[in-house]
């Protein structure tokens, strides 16, 4: 009896291995090549730099068959102002992603966090205007509840800029 029930835990801690193998990531060359295409994309403005702007935003997209996006809805940003960037290189992402099951539609989410490298000095200045930033920032955020149906959590995509 024992051995029997050995051999199943095994048999099925195989099988669950086995599942775990065939989960891909859904971009195109994986997760590092999300990033740096991220990186790479995410032009910010010259209002995000001056303002010392940062934050979080998290975007659910859908993309087809084909790998384009179909939509993106902003679940929730700390301030408009840094949603833009982020569009933009979402909208470039067309054909990069993999859609898992052939599945006509696929919904992901997506989170970024845009912050600055600390300067070597100044740092009493970039305080304050970051403050002036955090103490104005209008965040959109979502008051009804969100059908999140099979959507893949994608990892953050952090990116930080000089000022």
């Amino acid at each position: 009896m024992k051995k029997l029930l050995i051999i199943a835990v095994l048999v099925s801690s195989a099988f669950y291995c086995k599942a775990q193998e065939d989960l891909a990531f859904p971009f195109q060359g994986g997760g590092q090549i999300m990033n740096r295409f991220f990186k790479d994309s995410l032009h910010l403005s010259k209002d995000i730099v001056d303002k010392k702007a940062t934050g979080m935003a998290v975007f659910k997209f859908t993309a087809d068959i084909n790998g384009n996006i179909q939509k993106i809805v902003v679940y929730y940003a700390d301030d408009y102002v840094l949603t833009l960037p982020m569009i933009d290189a979402l909208k470039k992402t067309n054909k990069k992603w993999i859609i898992p099951n052939k599945e006509k539609f696929h919904d992901f989410i997506i989170p970024f966090s845009i912050g600055y490298n600390n300067p070597s000095s100044g740092q009493a200045e970039v305080q304050r205007a970051a403050y002036e930033f955090y103490t104005q920032r209008k965040p959109i955020v979502a008051h009804d509840q969100i059908p999140l149906n099979a959507a893949t959590l994608l990892p953050t995509v952090v990116v930080k800029y000089d000022l």
